[in-house]
């Protein structure tokens, strides 16, 4: 049988981790609509191809499977997205921004609360009483709670979904968090008349742009992922985009007493 460890050292403490063990926290993408789908996004389209005589399909009789995929990053399951989601420049693509793809992340649940206007809001005070602030991860991935299974198929087109308080995207940005993961359509809510606040305030944008920082939303994290540190494997794909379809992947990190 198989089996593996290895160690990481972050901020002098070494820990340990076994890379056999993944816990993927991203959503699967099926053609149709029984997907998550947010800012009124087409549902995920998979077309087979057809060019002459061929078919593009074994079970229409074609010699292999050939399809073209339609769908929108920001609005079709879970994507990674960089500074130039709020940038005109059209060299603000992920591909130049995420350049390094392991990173030390932190699991936070934390309860949404409702606001005066009926908002639900991830507060600012809720997350940071969860961190440490003598040891800060490099990221941070956040579960609203409570975490229910129908997050995985959530149609959040025109519902006002919970958003996260700026002053929690001031905090990161200020404390050298590069990487930000949530179970939401978006840091934002859904219509605040472009402002966009907490985007601007996590790249700090464009007084001060953190390049290499992103967003990550729409993930799952199943209830089986218990808070505490992690080591994240960020994975997208190559396009030169602002935004890309992502497979974010924890692995548990466990402190070595001798380190």
């Amino acid at each position: 049988m198989l089996s593996a460890t290895a160690t990481i050292t972050y901020k002098s403490q070494a820990y340990q981790f076994n890379p056999l063990q993944p816990l993927d926290i991203s959503l699967q993408l099926r053609a149709g609509s029984d997907n998550v789908n947010c800012f009124w996004a087409e549902p995920v389209q998979v077309d087979t191809i057809t060019v002459g005589s061929f078919v593009g399909s074994v079970a229409l009789g074609g010699s292999t499977n050939y399809q073209r995929v339609h769908l929108t990053p920001h609005g079709n399951g879970t994507h990674t997205e960089c500074y130039g989601h709020i940038s005109p420049d059209p060299a603000a693509t992920l591909d130049k921004c995420l350049t390094r793809f392991l990173f030390v992340t932190q699991v936070v649940s934390v309860m949404p609360q409702r606001q005066e206007n009926g908002d639900l809001v991830v507060l600012a005070e809720d997350v940071i009483s969860r961190l440490s602030l003598e040891n800060l991860p490099e990221a941070l991935v956040l579960r609203t709670l409570p975490n229910i299974d129908t997050k995985r198929t959530a149609q959040y087109s025109g519902t006002n979904p919970t958003y996260i308080e700026p002053a929690l995207a001031h905090f990161l940005a200020d404390n050298g968090v590069e990487h930000l993961l949530l179970d939401l359509p978006s840091v934002d809510r859904e219509e605040d008349g472009g402002e966009l606040l907490a985007h601007h305030a996590f790249w700090q944008y464009p007084a001060a742009t953190r390049v290499a920082s992103t967003i990550t939303e729409l993930i799952f994290v199943p209830d089986a992922v218990v808070d505490g540190l992690y080591l994240l494997n960020l994975q997208v794909t190559s396009l030169v985009l602002d935004a890309s379809p992502s497979k974010p992947v924890l692995y548990a990190l466990t402190p070595l007493a001798d380190s």
